[in-house]
């Protein structure tokens, strides 16, 4: 059974970066693509990113597009979520997610696998 354990949340100030780590265990890692969803207090899970099967190719939410990158260590079964400029409403716990899907999707019912969640707070 896999499992996906987020880290790297925390307090941050606005125009700051941070850097997410998903780490996978279990089976084949590079044959899933990994998203990235976030959740705030009050709102619908949102998506942020995804990668296709060995990061060949991303896709981005319109809220974090140009900000925030995907990328992924296949051999130690990682895949980082890269979040710069820092905004307010960034705020959020930030889920990572696995598919069988090759290509990355948008929709989090392509998802079968999550992790527990990191809350991401930024301050103006």
């Amino acid at each position: 059974q896999v499992q996906l354990v987020e880290s790297g949340g925390g307090l941050v100030q606005a125009g700051d970066s941070l850097r997410l780590a998903c780490a996978a265990s279990g089976r084949t890692f590079s044959r899933y693509s990994m998203g990235w969803f976030r959740q705030a207090p009050g709102k619908e899970r949102e998506f942020v990113g995804a990668d296709s099967w060995s990061g060949g190719s991303t896709s981005y939410g319109d809220s974090v597009k140009g900000r925030f990158t995907i990328f992924r260590d296949d051999a130690k079964n990682t895949v980082y979520l890269q979040m710069n400029s820092l905004k307010p409403e960034d705020t959020a716990v930030y889920y990572c997610a696995g598919s069988e899907y090759r290509e990355p999707r948008q929709n989090e019912f392509f998802y079968h696998l999550w992790g527990q969640g990191t809350q991401v707070t930024v301050s103006s």
